[in-house]
């Protein structure tokens, strides 16, 4: 398949679900405002959502995708099979024990992870019984992370790439119809939590029916490709956790700053990941099956190279975007969240957030196409020690700026980490000789240098003051502000073809 095909499809999909994200958000920055109700429920949804990208997304994909791709091509069907059967059931038992001491432990998980909450028994019970009903998550989207590494490494990229639409189509619904139903309000949020991740799994299961792979739990304690799979996952899961715990200790400096400031990083969180989860995710999702049937056939060019285009791809299309989420980032914000309970000063606040940010949206997708580069040929040891090293950096960072800065600090610390991890990442890749960069990298970096700044100029200029999108209806500023991305995607893209670059340049093949 053609790599660019594969990755615009994944985009395609992500963006639809996105697209609800931002109309999911909109309606709770609405309804709910930015106050205590919505700091208890993004700290609930924090913790499963951490775990989710912990073990589902993150160290289970990485672990579980490279040795299901060599079974695929190295082993019977049959045998392949066998093996996600017995990962299945293993899944099963773990995370249903997993799910039950979470449910039981939510005071003391609330306690640890938002400590600021304490002081006002109100937040930390309404906290507590938020993350109680959000829990279960992490049981449902496991399997749906299971479901969507058999389906990614089948070729089948399209159908998890939609599948979070149905999670944003849960919270739209449940803000809507059963948010009036219940007190507090906000409790439709999280059982619109509960609801999406059996409505994401229920999708997935039929295109696992036509593939004959539906997974049909059976313990087997011999089974030495699962078996692999959990050894890997042990550094892969520590790995991911450094990551997690960064964000997580940036939500526990937050919770001892002003309310607000939970709901603020938030919102601005929301906006750096509509191109985070457009490019990142996609370019991931892509890249980590086809480098594993390169690894596993020991074909070191075409690995080198695919990573070279996944480098080249995430400069041209990244750089851009960081560049509008800094100018247009009060634009962006009260066009989408500026509507009853938001208020004028948190859109300022947010603002702040998302232009530190900015700073870190190409270290932070780099690390999606760097990262592969590793767990591919199943070595998942380096980017752990990378990840180690860059918690520690991250943390002494926060410690600096959060006094100066307060909530923009942590956003701010969060993204110049995600840069030194993916500068080291780099230079690992290099010095073991696994990527070797292709000819023309300087003349195409100067290229996209030019184009960029053409953008910034257009952008600067046409957006106007932040006084004018403060006043405009909601109307007018949806006007606006599409008039004006589209001028800058206009001026962007035809620089880049004025210098000769082509999209038929990024279309090369080689993705099975």
């Amino acid at each position: 398949m053609n790599p660019l095909r594969a990755f615009a499809a994944v985009s395609s999909m992500t963006l639809v679900s996105r697209i609800l994200g931002f109309v999911r958000d909109m309606l709770i920055a609405r309804i709910f405002g930015a106050g205590m109700a919505t700091d208890a429920f993004f700290v609930a949804f924090r913790i499963p959502n951490l775990l989710r990208r912990l073990f589902a997304e993150g160290a289970f994909s990485y672990a579980f995708v490279p040795i299901l791709s060599e079974y695929k091509n190295n082993r019977t069907f049959k045998e392949t099979r066998e093996l996600i059967d017995h990962v299945a059931a293993l899944m099963v038992v773990v995370l249903f024990v997993v799910t039950l001491v979470g449910v039981i432990a939510a005071p003391f998980i609330i306690y640890v992870s938002a400590p600021g909450f304490s002081a006002n028994p109100q937040k930390f019970s309404l906290t507590v019984e938020l993350l109680q009903i959000t829990f279960p998550y992490i049981l449902f989207i496991s399997l749906v992370s299971l479901s969507g590494g058999i389906l990614n490494t089948f070729g089948k990229f399209s159908v998890p790439a939609f599948t979070p639409a149905f999670l944003n189509l849960s919270f739209i619904g449940c803000a809507l119809w059963l948010a009036p139903l219940l007190d507090p309000p906000v409790l439709a949020l999280a059982w619109a939590v509960f609801i999406g991740g059996i409505l994401q799994l229920a999708f997935q299961l039929p295109f696992l029916v036509r593939l004959k792979l539906l997974p049909r739990p059976r313990l087997k304690s011999n089974d030495t490709g699962a078996w692999r799979i959990v050894k890997q996952m042990g550094p892969a899961v520590f790995g991911m956790s450094v990551g997690q715990i960064s964000l997580l200790i940036s939500t526990i400096f937050a919770s001892f700053l002003i309310t607000g400031s939970v709901s603020w990083l938030y919102y601005a969180d929301r906006l750096m990941e509509f191109p985070a989860g457009l490019l990142g995710v996609a370019l991931g999702t892509v890249l980590l099956p086809s480098l594993s049937r390169y690894y596993t056939s020991n074909n070191i060019e075409e690995y080198s190279r695919l990573l070279d285009w996944g480098l080249r791809l995430t400069v041209m299309m990244t750089l851009p975007a960081a560049v509008a989420l800094a100018l247009l980032a009060t634009p962006l914000i009260t066009t989408l969240f500026y509507h009853g309970e938001f208020s004028a000063n948190d859109v300022l606040m947010t603002h702040n957030a998302l232009v530190a940010y900015s700073f870190g949206l190409l270290g932070l997708i780099l690390i999606k196409v760097l990262a592969p580069g590793f767990y591919a040929r199943q070595n998942i040891k380096t980017p752990v020690k990378i990840a180690v090293i860059t918690l520690a950096v991250t943390q002494l960072m926060n410690l600096a700026f959060i006094v100066p800065l307060q909530h923009t600090g942590l956003a701010l610390a969060i993204s110049l980490g995600a840069c030194f991890n993916a500068s080291l990442l780099y230079y690992k890749l290099r010095s073991h000789q696994i990527y070797q960069p292709q000819p023309g990298w300087l003349i195409f970096f100067s290229k996209v240098l030019v184009a960029l700044v053409v953008m910034a100029a257009v952008l600067w200029f046409s957006m106007g003051s932040t006084t004018l999108w403060l006043e405009n209806s909601s109307m007018e500023r949806i006007i606006r502000l599409t008039w004006v991305v589209a001028l800058g995607a206009t001026s962007y893209f035809t620089s880049l073809w004025l210098f000769g670059i082509r999209l038929k340049d990024f279309s090369r093949r080689g993705i099975e």
